[in-house]
């Protein structure tokens, strides 16, 4: 082996420049993370030949006092963090202090600023070579501009990697969509190759912030997502979540932010995939733009040069309160509720229009034994009881309507289409309702609230199940034996690496239990909770609603129809069947004018 010796400074930043700069993406986030940290209000990005030939950015930052900026290239040279307490609770993007260094060492770069409102900046420059900075005055406003021009121009190899200037700019691009996504109170624009392509303008209210949104992820996810703002456990979870019947081939609309830093973590997306399980269709991905705001202190962002992910300090209530908050969110979505908008059925207010019934109409059954009641009173209550089949969950009311009477939101049935599909008519123009999906989806979720109203119902194994585990594992069930308990286990230990399962859920009696709970212990050690248990349970609860729902073909009266639709707004997640697919579709009279050319 040779003798150990020091690297060289060039060197050592070139090593380092090999996990902050990846491509030129890597410099403009770095760049844009040091701009919003300077308290700017306006960040401009001009790009050449994807980022290759040139990166500009500027901005009207706090700027760097003269007696600094040679420091700023220097590796490991910050002013964001001093000792090693402020690691414990950082609230900046950028801490490291290698961002800097790093680039330069790699390229050409200079640094225009000024600290002042008036007088003369200073310029520093610095080549890969040498690493030698160079300052000279210069006239330059409050704020910051830095070029990187010529990336990896001494560093041939790595330059081998990079790919075509058209896909490395629309990295670029990501990046910048990313950061505008989390700092609305930011103007950013980006010129490539001397043509203006965004300009997003810096936002106050949530309608102008839907805009934002609306310009990166598209007009279609706004008109499709919902927004929800909650708070517990000193947490905060805002923003917007895609309707369930929106989803992608793949997780291209998913953006995540911790206090505005963008992140990829297991658990957040485990979160969110359990939540929209009951919904999704297999292999379908939801889109969303959320902001998960915490403690400083209770996230660890030190874990990765690129500062993509983070570390929770407690974990499993991260989960569980990101799972509940999304879980809830999506079942709360009814019929006739509007996108990207808080909006919820609420009480008459006074001077508003009133409130009435709509027409006779009884529980789906094989008799329809109880109906609506109608009044012309204004503000009356509409009630049934149960039948043997569908029922109202709450009391709906619908407002009146123009002349044409009054509709609530699936509106009134008018038609059956060939023993599956009911038409119906509301203030819109068409509903057409899969009946058998619509069905399913309603026994299924009465089945879980019967299910959840009384206690699980377990019973003794014949044959008591022993399982050979690791002893990480047998802690685990050790210390979340009350888990068990609750759905329906019991599992004793028989050894430190042994487990004994005496009893289980009745309902899960021919289910293979082994498997089941192996899973659910390297959930537990993983997540620190699994709900692979319950989704067993939903599982099968899913296949008896399939199997007890109405079938094609069943011929049903108007009152029945009818009774499906009110059924459908009254219950949860009513919009998807079980498997995740759409329950109804909505055709305007405006789509229906434009397909038959009325008024052309």
């Amino acid at each position: 082996m040779p003798k150990i010796h020091l690297l060289s400074p060039r060197l050592a930043n070139q090593i380092a420049a090999g996990e902050v700069v990846e491509r030129p993406a890597s410099v403009i986030k770095e760049l844009l993370e040091n701009s919003i940290d300077s308290g700017a209000s306006r960040i401009d990005i001009d790009v050449e030949r994807g980022g290759i030939k040139l990166m500009k950015v500027r901005d009207n930052g706090s700027g760097i006092a003269s007696d600094d900026l040679p420091l700023a290239l220097s590796r490991h040279a910050t002013s964001k963090i001093e000792q090693l307490d402020d690691l414990e609770s950082v609230g900046t993007l950028g801490f490291r202090g290698e961002a800097l260094a790093s680039i330069s060492s790699v390229s050409r770069l200079a640094i225009a600023t000024n600290d002042q409102d008036s007088g003369p900046g200073w310029k520093a420059e610095a080549e890969g070579r040498d690493m030698a900075v160079n300052l000279a005055p210069v006239a330059h406003p409050r704020g910051t501009t830095v070029e990187v021009r010529d990336l990896f121009f001494n560093t041939p190899a790595r330059r081998k990697f990079l790919r075509t200037e058209a896909t490395e700019y629309k990295r670029i691009d990501e990046v910048l969509r990313k950061l505008a996504l989390s700092h609305f109170e930011i103007d950013f624009t980006l010129h490539n190759n001397g043509k203006a392509v965004h300009h997003f303008r810096a936002t106050t209210t949530q309608a102008e912030q839907e805009r934002r949104v609306a310009a990166i992820c598209g007009p279609v996810f706004m008109e499709n997502a919902l927004y929800l703002d909650l708070e517990a456990a000193g947490l905060r979870l805002w923003g917007w979540v895609g309707l369930p019947t929106f989803s992608r081939s793949q997780g291209d609309l998913q953006y995540f932010y911790v206090n505005g830093r963008s992140i990829r973590d297991k658990l957040v997306t485990h979160a969110v995939r359990q939540a929209y399980r009951d919904v999704m269709y297999q292999g379908r991905h939801p889109a969303f733009v959320l902001y998960l705001e915490v403690n400083p202190a209770e996230i660890d962002v030190n874990v990765h040069p690129t500062k993509h992910e983070v570390r929770f300090r407690d974990s499993r209530t991260v989960h569980d309160f990101l799972f509940r908050s999304l879980h809830r969110a999506i079942a709360d979505i009814r019929p006739g509720d509007t996108p990207a908008a808080q909006v919820a059925i609420a009480e008459q207010a006074p001077g508003e229009p009133h409130w009435r019934t709509p027409v006779e109409q009884s529980a789906m059954g094989l008799s329809a034994q109880q109906s609506f009641e109608v009044s012309d009173v204004a503000e009356p209550m509409t009630t049934y009881a149960p039948g043997d089949g569908w029922q109202a969950q709450d009391k709906r009311l619908y407002p009146e309507s123009t002349s044409e009477g009054f509709s609530p939101p699936l509106g009134y049935a008018i038609a059956q289409l060939k023993g599956i599909y009911i038409l119906a008519e509301n203030a819109e123009g068409l509903v057409l309702v899969d009946m058998h999906a619509a069905h399913e989806r309603i026994t299924y979720e009465r089945m879980k609230q019967a299910f959840d109203a009384q206690a699980l119902v377990s019973q003794p194994l014949l044959v008591p199940i022993t399982l050979a585990v690791s002893q990480s594992e047998a802690d685990g069930a050790d210390e979340h034996s009350a888990l068990f308990e609750n759905l329906g286990f019991l599992l004793q230990r028989a050894g430190p690496e042994s487990l004994i399962v005496r009893r289980v859920p009745a309902m899960l009696r021919d289910a293979d239990v082994e498997p089941l709970v192996r899973d659910v212990l390297s959930d537990l050690l993983k997540h620190g909770s699994s709900d692979r248990i319950r989704q067993h349970l939903d599982e099968i609860m899913s296949t008896m609603a399939c199997h007890s729902s109405v079938r094609a073909n069943r011929k049903l009266s108007i009152p029945e129809m009818n009774a499906l639709l009110r059924d459908m707004e009254a219950t949860e997640r009513s919009g998807q069947c079980n498997h995740g697919r759409p329950t109804w579709t909505q055709m305007s009279l405006d789509a229906l004018d434009r397909l038959f050319l009325r008024g052309r």
